[in-house]
């Protein structure tokens, strides 16, 4: 039982620890693919940027999500 008791810090920094994990992997893919479908056409660079783009601003969405929530419910 006494070990349960040493983990009364704040769980809020493991929360979001935890959290960030998916948005870090889903901006890897993110870019990743993207380099790729540069890669195999060149003449679409414009559109695939953006598109990459779009993605990469609605995964951080999902990791400022995940850092606001442990600080309102507290």
């Amino acid at each position: 039982m006494s070990a349960i008791a040493a983990v009364s810090g704040n769980l809020g920094s493991i929360a979001y620890g935890l959290a960030a994990i998916g948005p870090g992997i889903g901006v890897g893919i993110i870019f990743g693919q993207g380099v790729q479908a540069i890669a195999r056409q060149p003449e679409l660079t414009n559109v695939i940027r953006q598109n990459m783009l779009l993605g990469f601003a609605l995964t951080e969405a999902l990791a400022l999500i995940g850092f606001v929530v442990p600080f309102v419910h507290q």
